[in-house]
């Protein structure tokens, strides 16, 4: 092959896997329920089964994270992420009430184009691909080209045992010819539905920009304050176990600590004695270098990387029992360095009078970099974390647990997911952790049950008849609808 044709090619080869996907998709949205389910547990069976092959895949031809953490994104992403959904009802009818004479249909979206990224390659394939199919859609994998092999290992294991149990050919498929060219195709292509773009912001503006229907997730940038009536210790254990996970590449690992002055001391002894390094003044100066390109994007080269690695690439001597390198820092902005989102265990760390000052500035963390997406918070004061949620621009605010764990649902009772919305703040269409309810539109029916003479005659009322009372039939519609909100949530 020439290589200057690799562009026009990899396009045909996309083309090629939508129509194949919206086949095997018009075939799917024929299955019950039941059916659908069998294919989604022969799938996320599978994966896990190979949760410790794909991780070490995914490590080794990346170059990012620990191979034993990427098994534990696996197992998450195939068994947790299975039990959340296996009772989920997503197919065919979803509720029907006589008193109502109301109904609600789930109707399948179609194709879905799914982004990945190289710093979780399997796992999140695995999860795009269950919700995906559990919602009656197909999808079309465009993969990070540093992830190529491991995604597409990934999408043949899945496919070999959805296949086996009833799964249509081309249901979950993968770009192997990947270009720039491909990927905007695939995204812009009139038979696909939906993309799930998961990624730097690059490519969630090109998803948002391309004119089909998106849900995309930009960078996260969480800080955690740690409230001077937090457990000291548990909550830095927390962080630093959150931050070393995978050595820091899930979005919504903290990216800075917030500390009260009347507690800065003892958080930066229990930091020292969990493996907390701190940086000197120099030594912080000369890390600053390598963790942002000239144009103002996050260095690759410590993406993933143990802060021993990281230390050699900045000439900079790290104990040998560290695991986080932490950076005192005043400032915040595009060129502050330690303020923004860091995919490695790096940490800045602020000092402020009182919670009220640590309130204002996480917002202006948050606001430069990470809006709508995750924070966390370590206190037992009820009304400080009440003050953080009601005025933090985030769409998860996780309340003394990890940032990484809690902001996937691992830790929390949030849905378990990879895809986590920022909400409208941070430019994203929903600020769910992203689950089957998100990849269907919902056919509502409805009966009548008024005449003209009756709406014209209810239109007419007194002062009394302002009152939230009403009919029972509207009544049961309500709950219905309060239901499916809940069930949303859950």
């Amino acid at each position: 092959m020439d290589l200057k044709d690799k562009d026009l090619l990899s396009i045909q080869e996309t083309r090629d896997l939508i129509r194949s996907a919206k086949q095997a998709q018009t075939i799917l949205a024929e299955k019950t329920q039941e059916e659908i389910d069998l294919i989604v547990k022969a799938m996320a069976k599978a994966a896990y089964d190979n949760r410790v092959k794909l991780a070490k895949m995914a490590a080794e031809e990346t170059g990012f994270g620990k191979w034993q953490d990427k098994v534990l994104k696996n197992a998450f992403a195939s068994r947790d992420v299975l039990k959340a959904i296996q009772k989920m009802r997503t197919i065919g009818v979803l509720m029907k009430s006589e008193e109502a004479r109301y109904m609600e249909v789930a109707v399948p979206v179609g194709v879905i184009a799914g982004l990945i990224p190289s710093t979780n390659p399997t796992s999140t394939a695995i999860y795009k691909a269950l919700i995906s199919v559990k919602a009656g859609n197909s999808i079309v994998f465009s993969p990070h080209p540093s992830a190529l092999k491991s995604i597409s290992e990934t999408v043949r294991i899945m496919v070999d045992a959805g296949r086996e149990v009833g799964m249509p050919e081309g249901c979950i498929s993968v770009i192997s010819q990947v270009t720039m060219e491909a990927t905007d195709e695939l995204m812009k292509h009139e038979d696909t539905k939906l993309i799930l773009a998961t990624g730097g912001s690059a490519m969630v503006r090109a998803a948002y920009s391309s004119g089909t229907p998106a849900i995309g997730v930009g960078p996260g940038n969480g800080p955690a304050f740690i409230e001077k009536t937090a457990d000291i210790k548990k909550a830095v254990k927390q962080i630093i176990e959150s931050k070393t996970f995978d050595y820091g590449t899930i979005c919504a690992s903290e990216q800075s600590i917030i500390v009260e002055e009347v507690s800065k001391i003892k958080v930066m002894e229990e930091l020292k004695k969990q493996g907390g390094y701190f940086l000197s003044e120099d030594e912080s100066k000369q890390l600053e270098q390598f963790i942002l390109r000239p144009d103002g994007r996050m260095n690759p080269k410590i993406v993933g990387k143990s802060v021993q690695v990281i230390g050699e690439l900045a000439n900079i001597k790290v104990p040998a029992d560290a695991k986080v390198l932490i950076a005192e820092e005043t400032r915040v902005g595009r060129h502050a360095p330690y303020s923004r989102e860091k995919l490695a265990p790096i940490l800045a760390f602020y000092t402020r009078q009182t919670w009220e000052e640590a309130c204002d500035l996480s917002i202006e963390i948050l606001n430069q970099e990470g809006a709508g997406h995750t924070m966390a918070i370590h206190s037992n004061n009820d009304s400080v974390i009440q003050e953080f949620a009601l005025k933090k621009p985030v769409s998860r605010l996780l309340v003394n647990t990890s940032a990484t764990l809690g902001g996937i649902g691992a830790s929390t009772n949030l849905f378990p997911a990879l895809t986590l919305g920022s909400g409208a703040v941070g430019g994203s269409s929903t600020s769910d952790n992203i689950s089957p309810l998100n990849l269907f539109n919902i056919r509502r029916i409805a009966w009548g049950v008024r005449e003209l003479e009756e709406v014209r005659r209810e239109n007419t009322f007194d002062e009394s008849e302002l009152s939230l009372s009403s009919n029972s039939s509207n009544e049961e519609l309500v709950n219905i609808l309060v239901e499916r909100v809940l069930q949303k949530l859950t």
